[in-house]
């Protein structure tokens, strides 16, 4: 009798598709679980304290008297607990930057490799429609590297200002603690403009993102799309190490 064989721990892999440019591909692990899990949960909660956010600086969901005349207090609630899950998915992947395997470190939104520099203008050239496609990465390209690493500074922003907001109705919670905030950001309307700001930004970020994705996706056919969900992309099995 045949033992049944044991379960491997490692993610499935898919098959590659056709080469785009005639060269072999094959599936590559490039995306870890960290790094996924870090990624949705901070856009389905950007999603809810977009709505909850605008809600709470212009009503649009508030009806009637009786019970559903708490309606934004009850959106307030929702605001909160969804940005508890976007700070600490931001602060898992920022921990992960240093902590994670080398294709989720800090090298990957820092240039610090001569390569890395040179796809730099090449990459560019790209994005203005002045070379037919960009340099090859396995993870970001040096472009979104460094365009992430300012969004990571805009998400520490909305979340240090967050807390200095409330902090002002913290009246017996630790959270009062953060009120010193409130002095950097000059008072709480200071933080409270800062706190929409950013939130715009990040929202014309956020579709910048998904078009620069879907160009990318579109022209080296190498499931960057997918990857975010699989981990996996479709790279050519002659390309170059990582950051070379």
């Amino acid at each position: 009798m045949v033992a049944p064989a044991r379960a491997s721990a490692t993610p499935a892999t898919p098959a590659p598709p056709a080469a785009a440019h005639g060269g072999a591909l094959e599936a590559v692990y490039v995306w870890d679980l960290v790094v996924r899990l870090s990624h949705w949960a901070i856009v389905l909660s950007m999603v809810v304290l977009t709505v909850t956010g605008i809600d709470i600086a212009r009503p649009f969901l508030v009806h009637g008297g009786g019970a559903s005349g708490f309606t934004t207090g009850w959106v307030r609630v929702v605001h909160f607990y969804a940005a508890q899950v976007f700070s600490l998915a931001v602060f898992a992947r920022l921990v992960w930057m240093f902590t994670g395997p080398r294709r989720s470190g800090w090298r990957q939104f820092i240039p610090v490799s001569a390569q890395r520099r040179r796809d730099l203008i090449g990459t560019l050239k790209f994005y203005m429609m002045l070379r037919p496609s960009p340099p090859p990465a396995t993870g970001h390209n040096p472009i979104a590297g460094l365009m992430y690493l300012g969004v990571f500074g805009l998400y520490v922003l909305m979340i240090l200002t967050g807390f200095a907001l409330y902090s002002v109705s913290a009246y017996t919670s630790y959270m009062r603690g953060w009120q010193f905030l409130l002095g950097v950001f000059h008072g709480a309307q200071g933080a409270r403009w800062l706190h929409h700001v950013t939130m715009w930004v990040l929202l014309c970020f956020a579709v910048q993102h998904v078009a620069s994705a879907l160009l990318t996706a579109r022209v080296e056919k190498n499931g960057t799309l997918d990857s975010i969900f699989s981990g996996f992309k479709f790279l050519p099995k002659d390309r170059r190490r990582d950051d070379e």
